[in-house]
């Protein structure tokens, strides 16, 4: 079925590699919390340069204003003010447009102009469900939190790799005002029950979070190969729920080379390998295929960049 002309809703790409582009101070272990520390401009033009490709919701730059990333002496005196400014810095980007509004039950007005969301990164480790620990990640959400929410428009938990941390994010976020999005990453794996890294299945995860306040379920920080399964998984879990058409799908995957087992963004291996053979033009034939599966929204990850955005762009006006 051929989704309505407000439809897809764009998101952004992915805020490291751009600042890495165009220039900003990047290094390890910070990635791009580095040039929200030294030079917070050039986050600023990241989110510029991704709002001038057609992006209709920026992301605030704090996935790396974690411990893991700037390190506990760094997050325990300025953690706070980074996570502010990082928010604060999105919120300056839209205030010359008309902010959209989320209808009540939690879903985007298309119609609107640019909307910020909230990130809150997996705070003990990205891909490694087998590191998390509600007892260590629970203040360090609600830092995440409290400092963000007075200027984004809603939550997006980001490569949310297993059940049990969607779950700690979706009770903390039914406290404040705003709907939530949570995106999951999954296995860089083809197959017809699709699971997340922690081996838990998209069915019982999309089973699991989604509805209440969590308005919509995404995919996020894998391969482009996997994701049409992963759709029809979580399109059968909403069907199920009776959810279909009351929670949006979507999807903004990475740029890289499958993600195996027990690895850690920014370890010692350094930065993932941007792929060759994911022009903008063939990204948006992926996405292509995601609207078809059911998603309404979408955008990019690690490695997608403003030239890709503005490929999906050009699918509002088909």
């Amino acid at each position: 079925m051929k989704l309505p002309a407000t439809l897809p809703i764009i998101l952004d790409g992915g805020m490291g590699r751009e600042l890495e582009r165009i220039g900003a101070p990047f290094q390890q272990p910070e990635w791009s919390a580095h040039a929200l520390i030294e030079s917070p401009h050039y986050v600023s033009q990241v989110h510029r340069n991704f709002i001038n490709a057609g992006a209709e919701i920026i992301t605030t730059n704090t996935y790396a204003l974690v411990p893991f990333h700037i390190g506990e002496k760094r997050f325990k005196e300025q953690g706070a003010d980074l996570i502010k400014l990082a928010a604060k810095l999105a919120r300056d980007c839209v205030n010359d447009n008309d902010v959209g509004d989320l209808d009540v039950s939690g879903n985007v007005n298309v119609n609107s102009k640019v909307l910020v969301a909230g990130c809150i990164p997996p705070v003990l480790g990205s891909y490694r469900p087998d590191l998390f620990s509600v007892t260590q990640a629970k203040p360090l959400l609600e830092a995440l939190i409290v400092n963000q929410e007075a200027d984004i428009d809603f939550w997006l938990a980001e490569t949310i790799s297993s059940i049990e941390e969607a779950a700690m994010i979706k009770a903390r976020t039914a406290q404040t005002i705003k709907p939530t999005w949570i995106a999951f990453t999954v296995k860089d794996e083809i197959n017809t029950e699709s699971r997340l890294r922690s081996g838990e299945t998209v069915f019982a995860a999309v089973s699991q979070i989604a509805g209440q306040h969590v308005s919509a379920i995404l995919f996020n920080c894998s391969a482009v190969e996997v994701m049409e399964s992963v759709l029809i998984n979580a399109k059968q879990a909403l069907l199920a729920l009776g959810l279909e058409g009351k929670v949006q799908l979507g999807v903004y995957a990475n740029n890289f080379p499958p993600i195996g087992e027990l690895r850690e963004a920014n370890n010692d291996e350094g930065l993932s390998i941007i792929r060759n053979d994911i022009s903008p033009i063939r990204y948006r034939e992926f996405v292509s295929a995601w609207i078809n599966a059911g998603a309404s929204i979408v955008g990019g990850c690690c490695g997608v960049s403003p030239d890709h955005i503005k490929k999906l762009s050009e699918l509002k006006k088909l």
